[in-house]
């Protein structure tokens, strides 16, 4: 597999500095898991890959020819303030996403849809949860989602490749449609009156989909409209909130219970 490798030879701290940055359709990703499991995504196209001299020894032959090998602070400098590497970074593209439509019939799966969460630790750590919970697709906003490289991956440790992505352009009409196609939608709202795993026991099944607004703010008013139902995780009365990857978590656990694939029923 040929590297599309680019000139980095630029001087001057200024084109060191924009190097380091990540653009909509390229940029770095770190850490062992990360970076192994990108590497094994064809459909990512690769740049550059920057391994230590002991990182390289868990590289195949392919990757392993065409990696430089370098210092480890030769490889963070590469790298924004404060990433871990491990010994291992790569710059590639970002991966492709899916169309609505390859996701839309209830037969597809679950779906879990993020309304403006921007925080790439959330994101990944969302993504961890879906990969662990039968997740069929991840649904997010186009401008308002970051994108897929960086402490996004490094958190999701690998699963950033394997849960497909659908960006779209307005989550509430995308909310709409998935309902006119059979789906039952569940919003997560700590003011709603209904329990989240009341709801998703009347509801359960491929045809779900959970929405999960930013810390904070919570779902946007015309999104929590055009949710089938909202529900509330139940809580006591030592904590206000959960943050949003841990609400995905739950949600998702009890979402799987009536998944077949991962628990399926004694004989």
């Amino acid at each position: 597999m040929a590297f599309q490798r680019r000139n980095t030879d630029k001087k001057g701290s200024a084109a060191r500095n924009a190097a380091r940055r990540d653009s909509p359709d390229q940029g770095w990703i770190w850490g062992r898991h990360a970076v192994l499991a990108a590497l094994a995504n064809p459909k990512r196209k690769h740049i550059s890959l920057h391994v230590t001299r002991n990182a390289a020894t868990e590289l195949d032959d392919t990757f392993r020819k065409l990696a430089d090998i370098e210092l480890p602070g030769q490889i963070t400098s590469r790298l924004p303030d404060g990433a871990v590497h491990q010994g291992f970074a790569l710059k590639t593209s970002a991966p492709p996403a899916e169309s609505l439509n390859a996701v839309l019939e209830p037969t597809h799966g679950l779906l879990v849809v993020l309304d403006q969460i921007t925080d790439p630790h959330n994101v990944g750590a969302i993504l961890r949860s879906c990969a662990a919970f039968g997740v069929r697709a991840v649904i997010c906003q186009d401008r308002k989602s970051p994108p897929f490289f960086g402490a996004l991956c490094k958190t999701a440790v690998g699963t950033a490749e394997t849960i497909p992505q659908v960006q779209v352009t307005n989550i509430a009409d995308t909310l709409i449609a998935l309902q006119e196609a059979g789906r039952h939608v569940i919003g997560l709202a700590g003011e709603a009156e209904a329990r989240l795993g009341d709801e998703i026991a009347a509801h359960a099944g491929p045809g779900l989909v959970l929405v999960l607004g930013a810390e904070g703010s919570g779902l946007r008013p015309r999104v929590a409209e055009h949710c089938s139902s909202l529900a509330r995780i139940p809580m006591g009365p030592k904590a206000e909130s959960l943050n949003v990857s841990n609400a995905a978590a739950i949600a998702l656990y009890e979402a799987s219970r009536f998944d077949p694939r991962i628990n399926p029923k004694p004989e």
